[in-house]
């Protein structure tokens, strides 16, 4: 008997301790197929979107905002849902300011893709974006570039102690207001392949996922070298908040909430198109 030749999947995603920490079981071997073998690719998450505008990746990591630029080309994955419950990306300033005095201000954003920028212009549809990668966001605050800064990753953990205040936190806002959780990273597939490829895709990153839940130490040690100098405490804080049930499988909540918020950037001309949510699972 032959035996069957694995299919090599491009598996793009950030270099970030809760990416790390999710991916974990699948790149240290712990979880494996036959079927299936992952080649890892680490990358930004601004460029992750715009790499999957053009199809670059099998498997890759993307911002829910995203979505609908690619819906042509990459179908939804279950598992590997990034959702903030109550809490997300936030606006910080040097100065305590109200929410609404965000209106017309200069408001670093680390990209015009991201879920994070969606939601912000949501919430508050007149402010000027100035784009700068996701970790010169403080610097371009504290520089004068910009009046506020749209963090996400683990700035969300460590900005009070830069010496900035929260001015509104953006999960916090969309709970708030639509009584839902927020979506804001996904992983996709390539639409072109096999559906059994696929599936079985899927339920490794399912798996990987359950791993790292499982063995929280073990995976939280790999994570923390993607960490960017987090304090261990600050870390797994930070991946407990990122990485939970939702991300093992999507349920029918998160479908549901990225619909809302794609349905709301259409309905705002945030987004050019309407895009019905498709997952594999």
């Amino acid at each position: 008997m032959v035996p069957v030749q694995a299919a090599e999947i491009v598996c793009a995603h950030s270099p970030d301790s809760d990416d790390a920490y999710m991916f974990y079981a699948l790149a240290s071997g712990k979880v494996s197929s036959p079927a299936v073998r992952f080649r890892h690719v680490l990358s930004d998450i601004q460029t992750l979107n715009q790499k999957a505008r053009e199809g670059a990746y099998e498997l890759t990591a993307v911002s829910y905002h995203a979505y609908p630029y690619i819906a042509d080309k990459y179908c939804l994955m279950a598992a590997g849902s990034s959702v903030g419950d109550g809490y997300g990306p936030m606006v910080v300033a040097l100065s305590p300011i109200a929410a609404g005095d965000l209106k017309g201000k200069r408001i670093a954003v680390p990209g015009k893709l991201t879920t994070a920028y969606l939601t912000l212009r949501l919430m508050q549809p007149d402010f000027k974006e100035v784009v700068v990668p996701f970790d010169k966001i403080l610097d371009a605050v504290r520089d004068g570039q910009a009046d506020a800064g749209l963090v996400i990753h683990e700035a969300q953990l460590t900005h009070v102690a830069g010496g900035f205040h929260t001015i509104v936190d953006l999960g916090a806002w969309w709970k708030e207001t639509y009584g839902l959780p927020l979506p804001l990273g996904a992983n996709v597939l390539l639409r072109g392949l096999d559906p059994e490829v696929a599936r079985e895709s899927n339920r490794l990153m399912r798996e990987s996922i359950q791993y790292a839940l499982d063995h929280r130490e073990e995976a939280l040690a790999y994570a923390m070298q993607f960490a960017r100098d987090l304090e261990a405490p600050l870390a797994e804080k930070f991946v407990g908040m990122y990485v939970n049930h939702f991300t093992v499988d999507c349920g029918e909540l998160v479908p549901k909430a990225a619909q809302k918020l794609l349905d709301l950037g259409h309905e705002a001309g945030l987004i050019p198109h309407r895009v019905s949510i498709e997952f594999v699972r």
